[in-house]
């Protein structure tokens, strides 16, 4: 049966820029070559919601489970480079923020990642585009299986947007979470995430952290 928004699916996944430089990866011999310490598993999402690459999902909407290649140009896949994200920014704000810029080097300004490209004398050429704006990428993806089980489906969902393993129950069509002390009101707000994607209306209970 075609896979249709909101389905949610378990994938193997392994992203090249497109002369074969390997960007991204889920499986164990890609992630040893890129050294990342990210540990290897299949990686389960929901179709058309962004929580994978947003050319790759329009793909797959409407395909089986299986292997595919899917060849995205720039448009479909980082984004096209903008001129205007190349900034030239003064010595002095490295300096106020103890920081010494080496070319090559890429730093956070303001919540936002950016590639120092020049250093002369008290300006500094940093480019804030992603590092993979104007490339064209390849994806090898392979569709393990579709997921049913409401479970999976909600632990997947806690672990992509809050990096959390929360306990929950499901009563009278609601989703009850109990999360940490202080995470209630950040966690709420995705309501209408949860109802949309998993049809269950969502309620947030606070408890104490336990050791």
């Amino acid at each position: 049966m075609p896979l249709k928004k909101n389905d949610f699916i378990e994938i193997e996944f392994t992203g090249r820029i497109r002369d074969g430089e390997v960007f991204d990866s889920n499986l164990p011999e890609e992630l040893k070559k890129l050294n990342s310490n990210q540990q290897a598993k299949p990686f389960i999402f929901s179709l058309g919601q962004d929580m994978f690459l947003k050319g790759a999902e329009e793909f797959l909407i409407g395909k089986e489970i299986g292997n595919y290649k899917i060849e995205l140009k720039p448009e479909k896949a980082f984004g096209t480079r903008n001129p205007s994200f190349i900034q030239i920014i003064p010595m002095k704000v490295f300096i106020e923020h103890k920081i010494n810029p080496i070319s090559g080097a890429v730093l956070t300004f303001d919540n936002k990642l950016g590639k120092v490209l020049t250093v002369s004398g008290g300006r500094i050429i940093v480019d804030f585009n992603n590092p993979l704006a104007g490339k064209e990428v390849v994806y090898n993806i392979n569709i393990l299986r579709k997921i049913e089980d409401i479970n999976e489906k909600i632990n997947a969902l806690n672990d992509f947007l809050f990096r959390k393993n929360f306990k929950f129950e499901i009563k009278d069509n609601k989703l009850i979470l109990e999360v940490e002390k202080g995470f209630k009101q950040f966690v709420e707000l995705f309501k209408d995430k949860f109802k949309e994607m998993i049809g269950l209306d969502l309620e947030v209970n606070e408890i104490e952290k336990t050791n």
